[in-house]
């Protein structure tokens, strides 16, 4: 487990060192029905909260837009700014046990529910609106009073530019997330939908005669990844609306290990449950028992039986996905240990470890299924037994759903919680254990120093950050994180200099604070940063025009395996690339 955070740690360090030829490179989203962009009603709407005193806590570029909008909207009129901090206090206090992010939810929705800026109109009272929604949407007015008095409008093209870029630095970890998800499902995404739509029409000559017509329509699906600054920190917001998938997302975040994967998955299969209505109406009693059960101690669930379906095919996927992978991470670096072990007993020390911990990751899974059975998937725990082995087999889940559901008893997942009690314990107590991991690491005087000067290198001061670096190696000569991270700052600092001399001599620098990393390493090493390391390697032998040498730093780069935090792709195609040009 304990390296497990060391991968962690090294992905905090390892920002785009190789953006010349970064690995998402060629991947087009959009082919997935995938966009990354902001949405202006939702950016009008939270900042309107903003004045108005919501006091929503956010990340840390949130914060620093904050303070960008505080200073234009000082002139906001005082009478309008009154009205929306009276409408906030009051909501507030019919609401006094949410949470910030809690209360904020209602309002993203009825952002949604606008027509687009600059007209921001508000749909008819109607029974189908949310009551949620019913309760905030007065505001409106005052939304659209806030855009056109205020010094928002005017500056809402430079917002958004802002909004684009910290939607650009998520685009990484959106392709990791989409080729997971698709590679582990053997599938693409549905990213239209046919419909037929009966039509009427009088002929001229006929004032009496009907024809009838069936037309046929294509709907486009779209998943919107929606980077919003003003979005509360550490939550992704959800909203399904028709045919639009809407995932609002606090900037910085990790899109790949976020809720956004869900969000993702549900719009990979709500097309899938669609097409196989009829065969789920034929256990519709089945599965609905199940949930009446769920129901007497959370009647908030719904007793919608595809909901259900489209739910507990997403809370396996989800986890089985996360369990696979770091399943064949875990048997990769086992296997590289044995390798070069001589002693058997040796071999079989790693091979129960990685038993255990296969275990350990079976343990959390059954918690993960647990947790969502109980909040209405009650099928989790059966797909979640279909899918094992899908990975391998190859076959595509849109094929294979429909075997799925006609094998299906749901009689059998009635007793899934006391089957599986001794597993969710033993990993519940893990998770517990996991939180005290991570807060030793953190207390780490080392880490705590890095993610200080991390800082710095973001924001481009690689003088002071080459400083304080250089006085934490003097104190930790032996610290492999150090070296490489002087190494970075070297690699850096190199790319912004005109002098070609100069240039040479820094990444001679770099070169020798990322052989240092390899000279240091230990078995207790971070194989991710042993694969950074000897990839950017191999990109300094190739600005130095060594290629021969350069292909086989980057073959044992790949020896090393595709380890999170790594970079197993960039070698891959710096790799195939000299290969092809020589």
């Amino acid at each position: 487990m304990k390296k497990f955070f060391l991968f962690f740690f090294t992905a905090i360090f390892s920002l785009n060192v190789f953006a010349q030829n970064p690995p998402t490179a060629g991947f087009d989203l959009s082919e997935y029905g995938v966009r990354i962009e902001p949405d202006k009603r939702l950016m009008v709407v939270l900042a309107s909260l903003e004045a108005a005193g919501m006091e929503t806590p956010l990340s840390e570029k949130g914060v620093e837009f904050r303070r960008k909008l505080q200073a234009d909207l000082q002139s906001l009129n005082p009478d309008l700014k009154e009205r929306m901090e009276q409408f906030i206090r009051q909501y507030k206090k019919r609401n006094p046990n949410d949470t910030p992010a809690e209360l904020l939810a209602p309002f993203i929705s009825m952002a949604y529910s606008l027509a687009p800026v600059p007209d921001l109109s508000e749909p008819s009272r109607t029974t189908d609106l949310p009551g949620s929604l019913l309760e905030v949407l007065d505001f409106a007015p005052l939304v659209r009073e806030f855009y056109r008095r205020s010094a928002f409008s005017g500056k809402l093209d430079a917002y958004v530019k802002d909004y684009q870029r910290a939607g650009d630095e998520m685009r990484g970890s959106s392709v990791e997330m989409v080729q997971r998800i698709l590679d582990y499902l053997h599938t693409r995404p549905q990213i239209s939908y046919i419909e037929r739509v009966k039509t009427e029409a009088q002929p001229e000559k006929s004032k009496k005669t009907t024809l009838q017509n069936t037309e046929i329509r294509e709907r486009e699906r779209r998943f919107y990844i929606v980077p919003e600054m003003l979005a509360p920190r550490n939550t992704v917001n959800f909203r399904n609306i028709g045919d639009d998938y809407y995932a609002i997302v606090p900037p910085a975040t990790d899109l790949s290990g976020s809720e956004t994967r869900r969000a993702f998955l549900q719009f990979v299969f709500d097309p899938l449950v669609l097409k196989n209505a009829k065969e789920i109406s034929g256990f519709r009693e089945g599965i609905k028992a199940l949930l009446d059960e769920r129901r007497k101690e959370n009647p908030n669930i719904s007793p919608d039986v595809f909901l259900a379906v489209s739910r507990s095919l997403v809370a396996a996927a989800d986890a089985k996905e996360a369990e696979y992978r770091k399943t064949q991470i875990a048997t990769a670096l086992a296997r590289g240990r044995i390798d070069k072990l001589e002693k058997d007993e040796e071999k079989r020390k790693v091979s129960a470890e990685l038993a255990k911990y296969k275990e350990t990751l079976a343990d959390e899974t059954a918690l993960m299924l647990s947790e969502a059975y109980q909040n209405g998937a009650v099928l989790a725990f059966y797909f979640a037994r279909q899918l094992n082995g899908l990975s391998e087999s190859g076959f595509d889940i849109a094929g294979s759903l429909r075997d799925m559901i006609l094998s299906l008893d749901a009689s059998k997942e009635a007793n899934r919680l006391t089957e599986f009690a001794e597993a969710r314990k033993r990993a519940e107590k893990a998770r517990e254990e996991r939180a005290k991991t991570v807060e030793v690491i953190l207390e780490n005087p080392v880490t705590k120093r890095l993610l200080a000067i991390d800082e710095i290198i973001k924001a481009k001061n690689y003088t002071e950050a080459e400083k304080q670096l250089q006085q934490l190696l003097n104190e930790n000569p032996k610290e492999t994180r150090v070296h490489y991270t002087l190494g970075r700052v070297a690699s850096l600092s190199a790319e912004g200099v005109a002098d070609s001399a100069e240039q040479r001599a820094r990444l001679l620098k770099a070169k020798g604070f990322y052989e240092n990393v390899i000279k240091n390493a230990t078995r207790e090493t971070d194989i991710a940063l042993l694969s950074l390391s000897y990839t950017a390697l191999g990109r300094i032998y190739e600005f130095y025009d060594e290629a021969e040498y350069a292909i086989k730093i980057y073959e044992t780069a790949l020896k090393l395996g595709d380890v999170p935090g790594g970079a197993y792709k960039e070698a891959v195609a710096a790799r195939e690339r000299l290969l092809k040009e020589q």
